[in-house]
């Protein structure tokens, strides 16, 4: 059953969240990553805005990220009023190199799984 498109997000930021969740991506993380798909960069509260995402769903996206060293995370202060300074976020990693990491990952673990298949019908 597909999912309801979140308000802030093109039908093709979509089909990237669509077609990274088939390849096992978690919902925060494709949603976020849809979101800096553009190039641009882009605040904590758009995302969230765009995705639907909670900001807590946010900020655990962006540490996968970060640790996959595909995204940039930059501190702004707040021109007006008080408060914590602006995150601002861009992906430093083109997207079609974080497919290209995500497809050598699915790569990986079929070979693993066609392995043990193999071993079993040996035992059988």
């Amino acid at each position: 059953m597909r999912e309801k498109k979140p308000y802030g997000m093109s039908e093709k930021e979509y089909e990237i969240v669509e077609l990274l969740r088939k390849l096992d991506i978690n919902r925060p993380v494709a949603l976020t990553l849809a979101c800096l798909s553009s190039g641009e960069e882009i605040t904590s509260r758009e995302i969230e805005k765009n995705s639907s995402l909670r900001q807590p769903e946010v900020s655990i996206a962006m540490r996968y990220l970060k640790d996959n060293n595909w995204v940039n995370i930059r501190e702004e202060k707040k021109t007006e009023g008080k408060g914590r300074p602006v995150k601002l976020y861009k992906l430093i990693t083109p997207l079609e190199e974080i497919v290209q990491s995500i497809e050598q990952r699915v790569i990986l673990e079929s070979r693993s799984v066609l392995s043990n298949i193999e071993k079993l019908k040996r035992l059988a």
